[in-house]
């Protein structure tokens, strides 16, 4: 029996494994732990499917086995994140008690997992999807869980006060940011691939492009930056789309 075809799948598992730590720490509220193990999912999840390819040992099983690990990883751990952060806020709003009013607002944190359920739509639709070879449409579930995990850890390293601490503090703001992820999730936006399959300019402008002002972004705002970077992704998918394809 030939090792390398397991490869792949090893490294599915890792993904699936570190899925599984950051729902350990998410259950903990130590969000950049959290956020370090989906981080390590997603380079996993990114190189199973590169090796399947290089040794030539892609299967069915393997994009199962993907899928399932990605509903972990980028499905489950950031519907908790938000149900985490939206019971926080809940916990600290002790003066609704009006009649009826505690029952209701305790079933607002389980609107983050609307993530949750989108992400298993999407995985599903994604696997029998034979548009999506090389290129995605709608957010692909490593980026949606990137931009869902980077929330708790701004807020975390905010000092408190501020714009953006008081936005992400907002029950308002967390549901509506679960509506749009599942939005996002399953929307018929077309969005280019990050895998680079030929190394030229032409071919790969969009991506490089992409990822020096990504870099960039990193440098200058650290964690803040991971949700301009998820909108520079869209915005660059449309702009490539609608003005590059036409020229």
């Amino acid at each position: 029996m030939s090792v390398k075809k397991h490869i792949p799948n090893f490294i599915t598992l890792l993904n699936l494994a570190s899925g599984l730590i950051a729902l350990i720490y998410a259950f903990d509220t130590n969000w950049l732990m959290a956020f370090f193990w989906v981080c390590l999912g997603i380079f996993f999840d990114f190189w199973d499917g590169f090796f399947a390819r290089a040794l030539k040992v892609s299967s069915p099983i393997g994009l199962q086995l993907d899928s399932l690990a990605d509903m972990v990883t980028s499905g489950v751990v950031p519907g908790l994140a938000i149900f985490q952060m939206l019971a926080g806020i809940v916990d600290m709003q002790e003066e609704f008690n009006l009649e009826g009013g505690n029952f209701y607002l305790g079933l607002l944190p389980y609107a983050g997992f609307l993530i949750t359920l989108g992400s298993a739509y999407r995985l599903a639709k994604f696997n029998v999807d034979t548009r999506q070879t090389d290129s995605f449409i709608g957010l692909p579930t490593p980026a949606n869980s990137l931009l869902i995990m980077s929330l708790p850890v701004i807020q975390a390293n905010s000092d408190g006060t501020g714009f953006v601490f008081e936005m992400l503090s907002s029950p308002y703001v967390l549901v509506g940011i679960s509506l749009v992820s599942a939005f996002l999730l399953n929307s018929g936006i077309p969005l280019f691939s990050l895998k680079l399959k030929y190394f030229n300019w032409e071919t790969n402008k969009v991506q490089v492009i992409f990822l020096v002002l990504s870099v960039l972004l990193m440098f200058t705002l650290q964690y803040a930056a991971i949700p301009l970077i998820i909108i520079l992704y869209i915005l660059l998918s449309v702009l490539t789309r609608n003005i590059w394809h036409k020229a």
